[in-house]
């Protein structure tokens, strides 16, 4: 006996036990699972009365008759066992789903694995691709699609954005920014002749994997695997980015406690090529406080989230010193009174004596008492900022120093009143007193955010870029995910150069080709969502006509430059589009006729057996239909690809041509 006839066979047994279905007679599924795997006397009697049915799901072993009763639960689970009519008209007409037939989220033998890793994942990211059952390609099976999949696509709607608005675009160049519309794992394929290996520094902030329940869901991926879905979606991304990065570039992610582990194995995998150590940092960042609200988890409140860095080729990365501003160090508390003449005479007294009587008291015991003692060394501090150059402390010189200070250092062990001064080639001078380094409080200071504060160096814990109070940053708002500028502003400064190349492929609201914008960095940024793309348009054109917010007092921006917007041609995209618009099933079998005339279906659709079932297809949901038509559509040309841009199937405008030629070549 077949598969099917089993199905029905055991359907209409278990019709005859009331507590196995309902009193309107469906048979309930997870009642008859449990039952199974509580091995309940009823129903394997029930089972064993059925000759066909007993030789499927008992052995006879010594004597024994044992019951599989994994091998009845997926049997039960499958999808052809009691199917919805959706899935009944999808079996009918020969389409079922690219994971093949069993719930596996379903079933108790399942653990956490990743079936995708050989896989190509497109990730939609479309309101409309929220629930469709995602397309894997897999390279091996599959290399045809794959090479498709990945080719070069069309480009098409160019628009040029400057001080004086909007434009028609004649040429572009590498010159050029660029914010390009579409999916962006074939939109990061399309780069790849260009600018392979000419992107200095990468960062994303992407949909993050969420490993527990939550009110907020950015990642919407359908998949039995929401895991494995979500390593493939960043994997698949994660390998051409390494291979647009220079030599000497960097890409870093950003990333909640939810997948931050699997995220940096992944990237390990990824970067760590031939048994090379490409791992920069991983980055903590304070991005809230508890509020008065409990956490909706047990445990501690989260603040943080993660920025894991990795160099293309670390030996080559160069990482600019940042700083960020410090508290007063009261190890400088001496002061030169007399800087102005000559070292050899230079006389010395404590800062805090210098600031009590620069404010009139008669030393600094009374100024303590009088003014209060975290007053005064207030005062103490902006004197240290003021005079910088007159504050030091000793510090001790270490066997590693040069020569000549070493030498200075033995002199003044033998006149420990004199200053001596050390002139070295290149670097400063080195005054030493008391057999130690005068080190000044100057060294110590820069500015940082338009403001000239005391300093230490960055470390791999960030606590001073505030979340609170960007929701205005480029007069755009984004519900949660938004990042404050001065959070990009670092990592653009701490790797890469004015005129470096930064690319962004989860732009979202833009911060990033804003901040580079405004840095002087040439960017590319790449969106799907038709929100985030508006937020992001709308955000730069604000930069370019001096927006004032995020960065831009700290950087004096003033204005300026511009940047080429372009989508990714679609095809089979405007079939999507038609669907998720229609109201009725009369317009889903208009667009159903156009997609047969036109379109580019899926190698499993035959038209013919559809067309045959028309009153089956209608008597599904509204929502039911929409899904069944998205999966009729080839994904592999819901873009157009380059090498069919002269096909007059697609209509690509001559000036269009003429723009994709530029925008593919070395110019």
């Amino acid at each position: 006996m077949d598969n099917l006839n089993q199905f029905k066979e055991l359907e209409k047994l278990l019709r005859n036990e009331s507590r196995y279905c309902t009193e309107d007679g469906h048979l309930l599924k997870n009642a008859i699972v449990e039952a199974a795997l509580a091995m309940r006397p009823d129903l394997l009697r029930l089972l064993l009365s059925h000759e066909a049915l007993r030789k499927n799901f008992f052995t006879e072993v010594d004597g024994l008759t044992i019951f599989d009763k994994v091998k009845f639960q997926k049997f039960v689970m499958n999808k052809r066992f009691l199917p919805d009519s959706y899935t009944s008209f999808k079996n009918k007409v020969g389409i079922t789903d690219a994971n093949g037939d069993n719930f596996l989220s379903e079933s108790r033998e399942v653990v956490l694995s990743w079936p995708y890793k050989d896989c190509m994942l497109e990730g939609g990211q479309t309101k409309e691709d929220a629930k469709r059952n995602e397309v894997f390609w897999n390279e091996i099976l599959a290399p045809d699609e794959i090479n498709r999949l990945t080719e070069p696509k069309v480009l098409n709607n160019f628009r040029r954005y400057d001080a004086d608005g909007e434009h028609e675009v004649t040429s572009v160049s590498k010159e050029d920014n660029f914010i390009i519309k579409g999916n962006n794992l074939l939109a990061l394929y399309s780069l790849k002749k260009k600018y392979e290996g000419k992107i200095k520094l990468i960062y994303i902030d992407p949909p993050y994997y969420f490993l527990v329940n939550r009110d907020e869901d950015t990642f919407l991926y359908n998949s039995n695997f929401k895991l494995s879905t979500w390593l493939t979606f960043m994997k698949n991304r994660l390998t051409i980015a390494r291979e647009l990065l220079s030599d000497d570039g960097a890409i870093f992610v950003q990333i909640s406690d939810d997948g931050v582990a699997e995220l940096h194995r992944l990237m390990n995998d990824v970067f760590n090529k031939y048994g090379v150590n490409n791992f920069i940092n991983k980055i903590t960042i304070k991005t809230k406080s508890p509020s008065g609200f409990a956490s909706v988890n047990a445990g501690l409140f989260e603040t943080a989230e993660y920025i894991i860095g990795f160099a293309k080729n670390k030996s080559k990365w160069t990482y600019n010193t940042q700083y960020v501003k410090s508290n007063y160090d009261s190890n400088y508390k001496y002061v030169i009174i007399n800087k102005t003449e000559d070292y050899q005479s230079w006389k010395f007294t404590d800062i805090e004596t210098v600031v009590a009587i620069e404010k009139g008291f008669e030393d600094k015991n009374k100024a303590k008492t009088e003014l209060g003692k975290m007053f005064f060394y207030e005062l103490v501090s902006e004197y240290a900022v003021k005079h910088g150059d007159i504050v030091f402390r000793y510090t001790a010189i270490n066997s590693n120093a040069g020569q000549d200070v070493l030498k200075a250092k033995v002199q003044s062990e033998k006149n420990p009143d004199l200053v001596i001064k050390v002139e070295r080639e290149n670097k400063y001078d080195v005054f030493v007193h008391k057999a130690q380094e005068m080190a000044f409080y100057s060294k110590k200071l820069r500015e940082i955010e338009g403001e000239i504060v005391p300093s230490i160096q960055l470390s791999n814990i960030w606590t001073d870029v505030p979340y609170e109070g960007i929701a205005r940053e480029g007069d755009v708002q984004l519900k949660g995910g938004k990042k404050p500028e001065r959070l990009i502003k670092r990592i653009i400064e701490m790797s890469t150069n004015i005129g470096d190349l930064v690319l962004d492929y989860h732009i979202g609201s833009g911060t990033t080709t804003a901040v580079a914008h405004k840095l002087k960095r040439k960017y590319i940024g790449i969106e799907q969502l038709d929100s985030m793309i508006d937020k992001s348009l709308h955000r730069l054109c604000g930069v370019i006509k001096s927006d004032k917010t995020g960065i831009s007092k700290s950087v004096n921006w003033q204005g300026g430059g511009s940047f080429v917007y372009c989508e990714l041609a679609t095809a089979n995209q405007r079939f999507v589009d038609s669907i998720e618009k229609a109201t009725s099933t009369a317009e889903l079998q208009s667009v159903w006729t156009e997609m047969q005339a036109t379109g580019f279906l899926s190698w499993k659709v035959k038209p013919q057996e559809i067309d045959e079932n028309i009153k089956e297809f209608a008597d599904l949901s509204l929502d039911d239909q929409k899904r069944f038509l998205m999966e009729c559509l080839d994904k592999n040309l819901l873009y157009v690809p380059y090498s069919e841009i002269n096909n007059e199937e697609f209509s690509i405008s001559k000036n269009d041509k003429n723009l994709n030629s530029d925008f593919y070549s070395n110019k």
